[in-house]
């Protein structure tokens, strides 16, 4: 029954009157915010391939020293088209057919900066725990045929193309990675960011291919803003977003797979408090889809062996520094979000609430460096 419910919208819109509609939607999302207009074109080639797009608008004050910084952003989700027994070059190419459609749409909406999902060319086989053929799936960062792709693509539409991938390290003994390619719209790469936090539990026990992240919290000063990757379980821990934040960035991405079973009630919130925390805008992206496997594994909780673990339930969304979210994209569709902000609305966060001058990182390190050590001793006062 999960699977099939299109949207929380979709049940507001149906059962609430019009006339409190707007009301409920303010005290869900914040502030109400600009609905883009779109190209006629781009909307008849989204519903001629099949997929939903939304778009919305962050708004700053306007400003008397600084003019407006406004850029364009797009977050893709989307479905595996081939079943998971196909040949991987075949599985692979046709994601690849599949994201150049929905990003050439991005491109004629303006489309500045756009993200893909974890993994984005290949099915979510990490939980499976077979290594066969789903290393194959794995290419390097500078010369892989994926970056080769969106190289041309990012050159192609002056887009900087954040591109998640399964990443084969031939530097370091081969070792896999999970890890995000950022292609300038110059067409080259700028650099990569890698998972930091890998998750370990239930199905999603990812350690059998690849290990915690060791690029920690990099920022990459494109030509349209400062941006960073959180890839999927790193937004369960507000210290990664934290050092993102201390390192400059303005907009975070949320590049995820996550399954509704497991994580639906946390992921309307992280990613919002996030950016309410740090005073930046966040991006949380999920896809969509199930994926079956050809063998059975299990989940270490007793229940019978399964070939899928769940439902990808989509519903990415933008969330910016004064707490204000756009609606999701549907649970069920392949889909395209874009959102324009004004990046200056950043500063004037800060400068309203106060969170990065009234943060005490100096306490914070004081006492974690303490809490690494063998002999630490949480600070527990007790009655006498």
């Amino acid at each position: 029954m999960a699977a099939e419910i299109e949207s929380i919208e979709n049940i507001l819109e149906k059962h609430i009157p019009a006339a409190e509609l707007d009301e409920v939607a303010r005290l869900l999302y914040g502030k109400k915010l600009r609905i883009l207009p779109l190209p006629q074109k781009a909307l008849d080639d989204a519903r001629q391939r099949n997929f939903e797009i939304k778009a919305y608008g962050f708004d700053a004050a306007k400003e008397s020293t600084r003019s407006a910084r406004i850029v364009r952003v797009g977050a893709i989700q989307n479905k595996i088209i081939l079943p998971t027994t196909a040949p991987v070059q075949e599985q692979r190419e046709s994601l690849e057919k599949r994201i150049c459609e929905i990003i050439e749409v991005a491109a004629g909406c303006g489309v500045n900066i756009i993200c893909l999902q974890e993994a984005w060319n290949m099915p979510f086989a990490f939980c499976t725990r077979e290594k066969q053929p789903w290393c194959e799936f794995a290419e390097t960062v500078e010369s892989g045929p994926t970056t080769a792709l969106m190289k041309e693509l990012a050159r192609k539409y002056n887009m900087v193309i954040v591109s998640p991938i399964l990443e084969r390290d031939e530097n370091h003994g081969d070792i896999l990675a999970n890890t995000a390619v950022v292609i300038s719209n110059t067409g080259e790469v700028i650099g990569k960011s890698r998972k930091n936090h890998i998750p370990r539990v239930g199905d999603f026990n990812e350690s059998t291919y690849y290990l915690e992240g060791d690029t920690g919290h990099p920022v990459f000063q494109t030509q349209f803003g400062r941006i960073a990757i959180n890839i999927c379980y790193g937004r369960h821990h507000p210290p990664n977003w934290m050092m993102y934040g201390v390192n400059g960035a303005e907009i975070v991405f949320n590049p995820s797979a996550t399954v509704g079973a497991l994580s639906e009630p946390l992921w309307p919130i992280e990613a919002r408090n996030a950016a309410i925390a740090n005073s930046y805008f966040t991006c949380g992206i999920n896809r969509v889809g199930s994926e079956e496997f050809p063998n059975e594994f299990t989940s270490a909780d007793g229940k019978p062996a399964h070939k899928d673990f769940g439902h990808f339930y989509g519903s990415s969304y933008f969330a910016g520094p004064d707490g204000s979210r756009t609606p999701g994209l549907s649970r069920t569709r392949d889909g395209l979000i874009i959102s324009e902000m004004d990046l200056n609305l950043c500063r004037q966060v800060k400068d309203k609430w106060g969170f990065r001058m009234t943060q005490r990182l100096d306490l914070y390190a004081e006492e974690l460096a303490e809490a690494v050590k063998p002999d630490y001793k949480p600070h527990i006062i007790k009655e006498k």
